[in-house]
């Protein structure tokens, strides 16, 4: 029986590759024979391999390099690369047998295509370097993120037979970040179907009400349809245009968004689907037999004025041109009805790969290109973390658009929500660091204005200025963040320097020697990150570093604070130390707290309703820190004898349940170790505890009663420490419950 199986799924896996083969167009021989040497390297790499669902895993493969191949209509560089793609990541087949087998541009898309290597990759921050090594291949080869793209379909396609936890992971990474993805490259079509898939899987009772409501609207629209395109249809035949007209369902998703944006039910959505008119017409015609079928459509039905959207003038910034406008049909009800050529709804449905194929008829700078340049400018800093980048890649890169003018008239594409700065960037990096000001429309604004459409500018600039800290508070694009980050980073390295030197003639006047490890005492003992900060801080006078005297000093070396303030403590500290219990003391803001000063941090501006701590300083009271303050770590840390609870007044301290799951390899006495973990905590204790060991992994699921989410995090930090354990992470029983009831 299982030899008649494994002939069935041979001939099956035969088939698929058929179809595969019968997707690509223009293939030339060369071409299917590159194709049918990737397919057979992956059937072989692959041939042990199941997916979850038990199907054999080459499966996959197939079904992403179709999907390249039919409905985003790549080529057989791509198509190869697809029916790899796991190949290097998942088999024995290196990278080194991808150059020797199909050359280096392949081994290049593979190599962008394969994860950061990782056991347990659910990590965010693994995730996201994933994300961002992907989004790298931007500038070098875009088909890497196309096959992601593909790859992300084919396993939300078949996501049901995942775990419920692992599905609501997936979904939500690609709303978050494919989703969007897909709709800047233009890939319309894929776009809806990541977003309603994402849905199915995150909220499945809000989509199958929908699904459901469509479903059996389903006869009433159609008939609507047919009466609303007659006289329209029977017009553009009289005009002996070659059209075609299509009537589009808006996504679940999409429908969904509109229902909870504006709090309307489904019946309220009057866009419920658009008509689509695509036109068969010459390159140099096109604008025109747009503007003509308009012009029909509105002969027939009256268009609302606000809602005109010309795409063709000036095309969006991933290249999509379209005519959209939205008119009343004779039953009342409004119709949005989107006019394109051929051409236009080709890249509209396949997006990058229909954009190249006609970018040759096109003398002008794309405007893909220029998209690939802001990406460049983003990548520009290997500093940045990546879900910082993740961050400034979604916030910048996706944002809708505003069009604008120079003052000789060319037209420049920003971020909606630019400003004056955001212009000045965007035309040169030394206009930028310079401006002072513009003139919109001959009229003098400030830096901080926001553009509208349309608005023509012309800057201001002085040799004398230099960008401030405050600017990043008034450009939105990427380019511009990246470019004043640059310039402040440099300024703020040349007043370290003078910052170090002063250090250095102090440390002479104490005997201390300039070594690493006095550096970094000095880092801890003032609570900063890094060393340059200490620097920086030192040059612009905000530390005293008279109070290195108070440090007890042995051969050069700076040691630990705590001896030396204890053979000489000023008044301040003779004051506050003795009056505090940091293990049971609570600061209530806005109440009197033992007749001691206390302040709210400048670094973190804390207001109610922030977590938040006291720090003791040296000599200016406590200072009220946010807990994700920048430097809350450092302090909690290595100075947590100096922290003190603090709490906003209208919070009453209570210990409450909350929830921790932990996953790992078991291992002998490995619950010891975590309970042992838990007694140590003076601000926890346990409320219960279960374990289920299957296969050699355990899940265990813990009840605590904690203060606050600081000792919460500070208990699942230490847990993470343990041998075995791989992942923790809160378990949310109260969402639970009120979802029950």
């Amino acid at each position: 029986m299982l030899e008649i199986d494994l002939e069935k799924e041979r001939k099956e896996i035969l088939n698929a590759f058929k179809g595969l083969l019968r997707a690509t167009k223009n293939r030339s021989r060369e071409d299917t024979k590159m194709i049918r040497k990737a397919f057979d390297v992956a059937v072989d790499a692959h041939k042990e391999m199941r997916r979850k669902s038990g199907e054999p895993y080459i499966y996959h493969p197939i079904a992403v390099a179709r999907i390249c191949a039919e409905e985003m209509g790549l080529g057989a560089t791509a198509i190869t690369c697809a029916l790899l793609h796991d190949t290097v990541e998942d088999t024995h087949i290196t990278l080194q047998d991808v150059e020797d087998l199909f050359g280096p541009k392949v081994r290049l898309i593979i190599d962008g295509l394969t994860k950061i290597p990782e056991v347990f990759d659910e990590n965010a921050s693994i995730q996201a370097e994933n994300f961002r090594k992907m989004i790298l291949t931007i500038s070098d080869d875009i088909r890497v993120v196309l096959i992601k793209l593909a790859d992300r379909l084919h396993n939300m396609r078949t996501l049901g037979s995942m775990r419920a936890d692992k599905q609501l992971k997936i979904a939500s990474e690609t709303k978050f970040l494919y989703a969007p993805l897909a709709h800047r490259l233009g890939l319309y079509s894929i776009k809806g179907e990541l977003e309603d898939l994402a849905l199915l899987y995150s909220e499945p009772e809000v989509y199958n009400t929908i699904e459901t409501n469509l479903k059996s609207t389903q006869e009433v629209r159609t008939r609507f349809i047919r009466r609303f395109v007659h006289p329209i249809k029977e017009a553009l035949q009289h005009e002996n245009y070659h059209f075609e007209i299509k009537a589009r369902t808006k996504s679940i998703a999409s429908i969904w968004r509109k229902m909870h944006d504006k709090e309307i039910p489904f019946e309220e959505v009057f866009d419920v689907f658009a008509i689509r008119i695509i036109v068969d017409s010459k390159p140099e015609m096109e604008k025109a037999d747009c503007w003509k079928i308009y012009s029909i459509v509105t002969d027939f039905y009256q268009p609302s004025p606000e809602r005109l959207r010309d795409w063709i003038s000036t095309p969006r910034a991933n290249g999509y041109e379209s005519l959209h406008t939205t008119v009343m049909s004779l039953q009342g009800k409004w119709v949005e009805v989107q006019i394109r050529s051929k051409r236009m709804d080709e890249i509209a449905e396949k997006g990058l790969a229909a954009h190249y194929k006609y970018k040759e008829s096109n003398s002008e700078e794309s405007k893909f290109d220029r998209w690939i340049a802001e990406i460049r400018d983003l990548l520009e800093n290997p500093d940045v973390s990546a879900l910082d980048f993740i961050n400034e890649f979604k916030a910048n890169l996706f944002a809708d658009e505003i069009y604008v003018f120079t003052p000789k008239g060319e037209l420049r594409v920003l971020p909606t929500g630019a400003t004056i700065l955001d212009f000045a960037y965007d035309i040169h990096t030394d206009i930028g660091n310079k401006c002072i000001g513009a003139k919109v429309n001959n009229r003098l604004v400030p830096l901080s204005y926001q553009l509208l459409n349309g608005d023509q500018l012309e800057i201001i600039t002085s040799s004398k200025q230099k960008p401030h800290e405050e600017w990043l508070r008034f450009v939105v694009s990427a380019r511009a963040k990246q470019k004043i980050k640059n310039s402040l980073n440099e300024e703020r390295k040349t007043i370290a320097l003078d910052g170090k030197e002063i250090l250095t003639r102090k440390f002479k006047q104490y005997n201390v020697r300039f070594t690493p490890e006095n550096i970094s005492f000095l880092e801890n003992f003032f609570g900063l990150p890094t060393s340059t900060e200490l620097y920086f801080r030192i040059a612009k006078g905000k530390i005293d570093l008279s109070q290195i005297r108070y440090i007890q000093i042995e051969n050069g070396i700076l040691h630990s604070e705590k001896k030396g303030l204890q053979q000489k403590m000023d008044r301040h500290e003779k004051d506050v130390y003795p009056k505090i219990n940091t293990k049971q003391d609570t600061i209530i803001i806005g109440e009197d707290f033992k007749n001691i000063q206390y302040q709210l941090a400048k670094c973190c501006n804390p207001i109610p309703g922030d977590e938040v701590f006291g720090f003791i300083t040296i000599n200016e009271g406590i200072k009220i820190h946010r807990t994700n303050c920048p430097n809350s770590e450092h302090l909690l840390s290595k100075m947590n004898y100096r922290c003190v609870k603090a709490q906003w007044q209208s919070i009453v301290i209570q210990e409450r349940v909350a929830s921790i799951r932990i996953v790992g390899i078991d291992n002998l006495g490995l619950v010891n170790r975590l309970t042992e973990i838990i007694s140590k905590e003076h601000n926890v204790n346990m409320k219960s505890i279960s374990f289920e060991t299957e296969d050699g992994i355990f899940e265990g699921r813990i009840k605590v009663l904690v203060i606050d989410t600081h000792d919460l995090e500070l208990l699942m930090r230490k847990f993470e420490g343990v041998e075995g354990v791989q992942r923790v992470q809160r378990w949310d029983t109260d969402e639970e419950m009120l979802a029950s009831e």
